[in-house]
């Protein structure tokens, strides 16, 4: 299987439990995850562990990644540290590549005006209100959205998350992608079948 590129967004105090079910299934089905950070110095996620990027956001272009996902953290709610990593996302959606976004990251993107024409979800919809983004008429009281090339999800919701993540590259479909969820939300063990199939 040929090797296919994810970029990663990390952060200081960004949510690392939130990406762990999509970066693992990634990897296991033949895909890189490359982390990505504003410089080359570690960042420190909210569970205390140290992440050495692999490459600057400067760097990073969309012509050379399947999708770009970011995670919650602090700083999306207190400045606009985060702001170039949705500068980037609008790159990336511009050029066609996929944009993943869960819980604070969402509030990036409003910020940006990337959720002002597009489904999308979050934590709670008073939350992206106070972005004062002009998409509320398309917020959906849903698990996780995808509309064309842009993944949503709220902060309780990684398995969801994972699960759009999956669908839009191909990773797992029909029945296994089912199967996958029914598995890691569900704990539904007649999906292990379906899955080693």
């Amino acid at each position: 299987m040929t090797s296919r590129t994810v970029h990663l967004a990390v952060y200081d105090t960004f949510a690392d439990w939130e990406t762990g079910h999509t970066t693992a299934h990634l990897t296991q089905n033949g895909f890189t995850v490359k982390t990505v950070a504003l410089t080359a110095d570690p960042v420190t996620t909210m569970g205390g562990v140290r992440v050495q990027p692999d490459l600057v956001l400067a760097d990073l272009r969309p012509e050379d990644s399947e999708l770009l996902v970011l995670t919650g953290a602090s700083l999306w709610d207190t400045g606009d540290d985060l702001a170039p990593f949705a500068h980037t996302a609008r790159a990336f959606l511009d050029a066609g590549v996929p944009v993943a976004a869960i819980c604070g990251a969402t509030a990036g993107l409003a910020r940006e005006g990337l959720l002002d024409d597009r489904a999308h979800t979050s934590a709670i919809s008073f939350y992206l209100d106070a972005t004062e983004y002009k998409g509320g008429e398309h917020y959906r009281e849903a698990d996780a959205v995808t509309d064309g090339d842009l993944i949503t999800a709220g902060p309780t919701e990684p398995v969801a998350f994972a699960r759009e993540v999956f669908a839009r590259l191909g990773v797992y479909e029909g029945e296994k992608l089912d199967a996958w969820y029914r598995l890691f939300h569900d704990s539904d063990p007649s999906a292990y079948e379906i899955l080693s199939a």
